[in-house]
């Protein structure tokens, strides 16, 4: 009996679509939404442009399935190409990702995970200070502490997406939450 595609594992359909290309459309399904929010992430472009990033991502996955050999895993290989995409699209527009728009609860989300704080954010007051803490982060600690916190990538998934070695990746997110927390306790936002 035929396992139904939903059921098949990325790299099951990966193969599968080799063959049939109808069968393709599973793997777009998966991965759509979680790469648009990716991108969101990590970029300042907006849906119309960021579906248009998404529809160039597939296309060139699509393309490439005879050369993806499964050293990495399907996962992986999308979020690095989605990566290099949102890049390229960022140079084309000859602007560098100064400001990533993050969500309210994606922005606490990374917070959280990197500190022990006080209290909840009852006030809107400490919601703005995790912002401008947030906002304040550069770029390079922010898009791998995406990919650890918000993606839940591991080391070595983040290390294949940004093509840096695992050592880099740690110092990242290590500098990345030093600068949380000495913002945080400027701010009088952890516990004691």
């Amino acid at each position: 009996m035929k396992k139904p595609l939903n059921e098949l594992t990325d790299n099951e359909l990966v193969e599968l679509s080799k063959e049939n290309p109808d069968v393709f459309e599973e793997l777009v399904l998966r991965y759509q939404n979680r790469l648009f929010y990716y991108i969101k992430r990590i970029s300042y472009f907006g849906d119309e442009d960021i579906e248009d990033i998404i529809q160039e991502i597939f296309i060139k996955v699509y393309r490439n399935l005879n050369s993806f050999d499964g050293d990495l895993t399907f996962s992986t290989w999308v979020y690095q190409i989605s990566r290099n995409a949102t890049i390229d699209a960022i140079r084309k527009k000859q602007v560098r990702p100064q400001s990533v728009r993050l969500k309210e609860e994606d922005m606490i989300k990374i917070f959280k995970s990197n500190i022990d704080i006080k209290n909840e954010f009852e006030t809107k007051e400490h919601l703005e200070e995790i912002k401008e803490i947030m906002a304040n982060l550069p770029y390079k600690y922010k898009e791998v502490m995406i990919l650890k916190f918000l993606e839940e990538k591991t080391y070595e998934e983040i290390m294949d997406i940004v093509q840096k070695s695992k050592g880099t990746v740690a110092s990242l997110i290590a500098r990345g939450r030093k600068m949380i927390i000495k913002e945080a306790e400027q701010k009088d936002l952890l516990i004691n």
